[in-house]
């Protein structure tokens, strides 16, 4: 089953090859004039030079060869070489009763699947997650969603950060406050029950503490040169294996990952991994030796590092630095030590990783030196980097007073707003608590995350909580609006005893709906090929709108005669089905009603 756009473009590019024009030019896209197209091409202009002739000379010979195919209604030129085409009403049909027909509304998938893993996330132990999280979160989520309808076997890994100097600073923040938790320390080193000691700090360290005491110890070894050495041990001695260490370190990950799964479920986010960096800690020593075999491994400074500068580079890349001068293992030996085990455990074709674009020069040294290694085929892995989330300023989004917004805070306070804009509309009013509730959390993440997921992942853009939960304009909030208004007409019909039936595309606003509903392959591909959300949200908001002008043009249940009104309720299903397969490659739900 193939999309208008692309049967126009096999048609176009076999009549270029029957000219002796070069096929590639003979592409067909949407039209930038719908008024008066529904696509063109531009591919007369192109080859002019070429051809050594007129472009119009060249469209008119194209327009001959095309006048009369099924698909076409009209073939027209404009200016000096474009040519517009016009689909005919029966070909319409017949693509849209497909799409109706299709569990898939018209999705293609991949010829061959990949193994792909998607690295998103990010969260840290003992640290709550801030507004900096919310974008490698969402994005992660839609292009695994994404690659994972299209076919790919794909597994997606929060990449928790539970291990590192950050661990050495609590274990010694926590023993040095709770005398009770340093006694227990002693009672495993001295060789006592782990079990028992497990159930005693359970009782000891909660997420509160954490967060407590991390932001305390981690000012305090900045100015406590003493303090920072003690934490440099207590790193090193868990690292080493010590039992009682690991024993904090292991209700340190529980309580955290607790949490953290709390607000990720609240934007429906979710990972098949919560591997972090300490997956790789047993084998940073045998990927250093593998190195140093491989002679990549270099002395320098007392470090060793690795070069991953090229020739062709148009400025200098750093090398990655495997072990620091003091004998430490660094952030960047650990992710390219997790290559390696993603490697042995998965081995992904493909590997992804959403985090923020400031991070481009740290990934572009671990890739290099992961193909170097041998770890990974070239071009295998790729930084899939995305801008910031800015508040009035242009500036990276703050709390009034200057602080970092925990996202806890951002999702409770868009959750607030949304039930004050669901209320404003008089919507849900006779629904019970739970269930208004339910529409306003659903509210609130579809605001949240189609303000981010509308724009291209690599720009950043203003946080503007007011127009991001209204139910007007280029809004989360207005498409599900407009699938509740689908969802509410199908299911009157349903109970006045109405069936939807074959399709017929007939007026105006069905032609609309009808093009836009044949888009949607194209838009999931462009979003798949570009690691890019922002085509399916924007698919998304042309359907919906495009069923919007359709319910006011065309009227369903009270449609002029019972042919018209089948076909229209098979559109209108139609139109839904597509719009929420949409919904959950983004990760928002619609609710049934308002």
């Amino acid at each position: 089953m193939t999309d208008l756009r692309r049967q126009l473009t096999d048609a176009n590019t076999a009549v270029f090859a029957d000219l002796g024009l070069p096929v590639e030019y003979a592409r067909v896209t949407a039209s930038d004039r719908p008024d008066l197209a529904d696509f063109q091409s531009n591919g007369a202009m192109a080859v002019a030079k070429i051809a050594r002739q007129p472009p119009r000379e060249i469209a008119v010979g194209i327009r001959e060869k095309l006048t009369g195919h099924p698909l076409l209604a009209s073939i027209d030129i404009a200016g000096v070489g474009f040519i517009n085409f016009r689909v005919s009403d029966t070909a319409l049909t017949n693509r849209v009763q497909q799409i109706a027909d299709d569990a898939r509304a018209g999705a293609g998938e991949v010829k061959a699947a990949r193994r792909v893993l998607i690295d998103y996330g990010g969260p840290n132990v003992a640290k709550p997650m801030h507004v900096g999280h919310l974008r490698s979160s969402i994005i992660g989520e839609a292009i695994k969603r994404i690659y994972r309808f299209r076919g790919d076997v794909v597994i997606g890994d929060a990449h928790f950060g539970d291990w590192g100097f950050q661990m050495g600073l609590l274990i010694v923040a926590a023993t040095d406050e709770n005398k009770d938790l340093a006694d227990v320390v002693t009672f495993i080193d001295k060789g006592g029950d782990i079990a028992t000691a497990a159930k005693a700090i359970d009782k000891l360290i909660d997420l509160d503490l954490l967060e407590r005491l991390y932001p305390v110890a981690a000012a305090k070894a900045k100015e406590d040169t003493d303090y920072r050495d003690r934490a440099r041990k207590a790193t090193a001695d868990l690292q080493s294996g010590r039992e009682a260490y690991r024993a904090l370190w292991r209700q340190f990950v529980i309580v955290s990952r607790v949490a953290l799964e709390r607000e990720f479920h609240a934007l429906n986010v979710d990972f098949d991994l919560w591997k972090g960096e300490s997956d790789a800690n047993d084998l940073l020593r045998d990927m250093a030796e593998e190195l140093a075999d491989k002679k990549l491994l270099i002395a320098d400074q007392g470090a060793q590092i690795v070069r991953v500068a090229r020739d062709d580079d148009k400025r200098e890349l750093p090398p990655l630095i495997v072990v620091s001068s003091e004998g430490s293992a660094m952030y960047g030996a650990t992710d390219l030590a997790t290559i390696v085990d993603r490697r042995k455990t998965f081995d992904p074709e493909l590997l992804l990783y959403c985090v923020d674009q400031r991070q481009a020069d740290h990934f572009e040294q671990v890739f290099r030196a992961a193909y170097l290694a041998g770890y990974a085929a070239e071009g295998t892995c790729e930084h899939i980097g995305f801008g910031t989330m800015n508040g009035p300023d242009g500036k990276p989004f703050k709390t009034r007073e200057g602080g970092v917004l925990k996202l806890h805070d951002l999702i409770e306070m868009t959750n607030a707003k949304a039930r004050e804009r669901v209320k404003e509309a008089g919507l849900g009013a006779e629904l019970e608590p739970e269930a208004f509730e339910d529409i306003a959390r659903k509210v609130a993440v579809a605001a949240l995350k189609f303000a981010d997921l509308q724009n291209y992942r690599g720009t950043s853009y203003i946080f503007d909580l007011d127009r991001f939960t209204s139910f007007e304009g280029k809004t989360g909030p207005y498409l599900l609006y407009q699938a509740v208004r689908v969802k509410s007409v199908l299911r009157r019909a349903a109970e006045e005893g109405h069936a939807d039936g074959p399709i017929q595309i007939r007026e105006p606003a069905e032609r609309d709906l009808g093009l836009i509903l044949d888009g949607f392959d194209a838009a999931l591909m462009e979003a798949y090929d570009k690691k890019a959300p922002n085509f399916i949200a924007e698919h998304a908001h042309k359907l919906a709108q495009g069923f919007s002008k359709f319910y006011a043009a065309c009227p369903i249940i009270g449609a002029p005669d019972p042919d018209t009104r089948a076909s229209r309720l098979a559109l209108a299903a139609a139109a839904l089905k597509q719009l929420e397969i949409a919904f959950d490659l983004l990760g928002i739900e619609a609710p049934d009603r308002m």
